[in-house]
């Protein structure tokens, strides 16, 4: 680690402030070019401990930038991961309010929910599938609070990659006789198609993702609980969305959800 824990820690204020007074900022390797990648993670952790502290619960995990599109979309090479507090969740079919939020983008998730722990290092696809207890359709609203959406790796990983709210689709389908590689995702802004895909856009095979983010944590001696959610990251590029718009995902053998912008 390159910063003080002073640093990291007035870094998760700055951040977590534009959060939620819904302003942009720079971003933060302008001013420390020296961070490293475990000075990003100890400053999502520190927003993390933060919403804790607020009484804020966890309520899943993400793993971000994971598709080629997204990747060449965001000019960077590698995934990153972070966490999904309470507030983040809105229901299926439910309303966002724009005005608290920069300029959200949105993108079609396929969510995992595990039904045992996963712990790295070592974990691959086959061990995901085998931990898992159903997936299920998802969209998830991205917000950087970088100006412009323009950031580097470390910084949208300090801004907990870029998390802001999330949408589960209401069908629960065992991975079973799923093959999440072929399943065709469709994604309509205002009844128009905005974005298609398929679920090998993650990383070759969205539970991939999921893998990698179970070995980033056993790196640190963690592991991923029974039960958790996990949006695995998006299969399209991110989609820019203002007050008025309505999203649609369907998801092959998944069903669909939705969610409105106000």
């Amino acid at each position: 680690m390159k910063l003080d824990q002073k640093t990291i820690a007035q870094l998760a204020e700055h951040l977590e402030n534009a959060e939620l007074e819904a302003h942009d900022v720079l971003k933060i390797t302008d001013e420390h070019p020296e961070m490293d990648w475990d000075d990003a993670y100890a400053i999502q952790n520190e927003i993390l401990r933060r919403k804790l502290a607020r009484g804020n619960r966890v309520v899943g995990l993400k793993a971000g930038l994971t598709s080629h599109a997204k990747m060449k979309q965001m000019g960077v090479e590698t995934p990153c991961f972070g966490f999904l507090v309470d507030y983040f969740s809105v229901p299926d079919g439910g309303e966002i309010k724009v005005s608290e939020l920069i300029h959200p983008k949105i993108e079609p998730e396929i969510v995992f929910v595990l039904k045992r722990v996963l712990k790295g290092p070592g974990c691959h696809i086959g061990t995901v599938l085998a931990a898992t207890d159903f997936v299920m359709p998802g969209l998830e609203i991205i917000d950087s609070r970088y100006r412009d959406f323009k950031f580097d790796l470390k910084s949208v990983i300090a801004d907990n990659c870029s998390s802001s709210r999330f949408v589960l689709g209401g069908q629960a389908v065992p991975v079973d006789g799923v093959d999440l590689r072929t399943l065709g995702v469709v994604m309509e802004k205002n009844g128009e198609v905005m974005a298609i895909g398929a679920g090998a856009a993650v990383l070759g095979h969205p539970a991939a993702a999921i893998a990698m983010l179970a070995n980033h944590l056993g790196a640190s001696g963690e592991e991923i609980p029974a039960g958790t959610m996990i949006l695995s990251g998006g299969v399209t590029e991110a989609i820019a969305v203002k007050a008025g718009d309505y999203v649609n995902l369907r998801i092959q053998s998944l069903g669909s959800t939705s969610v409105r912008f106000i």
